[in-house]
């Protein structure tokens, strides 16, 4: 368990049942947030690709690192599905920051049942997890600061 509290490394790979499942209604056509070892689809950008300053496009999965950068990940996603890229996004359940009432809130929640097994964990997280959805070309609301 000390290695979900580790700030070591907020990047953990998405259990394959869950990828598959979601992959089989999104069809997915890139994977956001991934490593060579970890990526689950042909096209993925990397740390070192800096998804961030990247365009996305097509129907995209992200399981972004834990951390502060989420949010800026969770603004790339709602941001871009505002373009036409449908967005499925695997990320902590936390209602009590600002990244979920800020961006997540703006998308469909499912609330994952029990605790996920991220690869490479010998145990499961700590946390609850979502599924947050970006639908593409919807218009939503302004992003304002909270």
């Amino acid at each position: 368990m000390d290695v979900h509290f580790s700030s070591a490394s907020g990047e953990w790979s998405t259990p394959d049942d869950l990828f598959r499942e979601l992959d089989d209604i999104f069809h997915f056509d890139l994977d956001a947030c991934a490593s060579p070892e970890n990526a689950k689809c042909k096209n993925y950008f990397t740390k070192h690709d800096d998804a961030l300053a990247q365009t996305w496009e097509g129907t995209v999965f992200m399981n972004p690192p834990n951390g502060r950068d989420i949010e800026a990940f969770m603004r790339k996603a709602y941001e871009f599905s505002l373009n036409g890229a449908t967005v499925v996004c695997l990320v902590p359940s936390r209602t009590d920051t600002t990244w979920c009432h800020r961006y997540a809130r703006r998308g469909d929640i499912i609330h994952v049942r029990g605790r996920l097994t991220f690869g490479g964990a010998t145990s499961s997280a700590p946390f609850p997890s979502a599924i947050v959805i970006f639908y593409g070309g919807l218009l939503g609301e302004a992003v304002q600061p909270l």
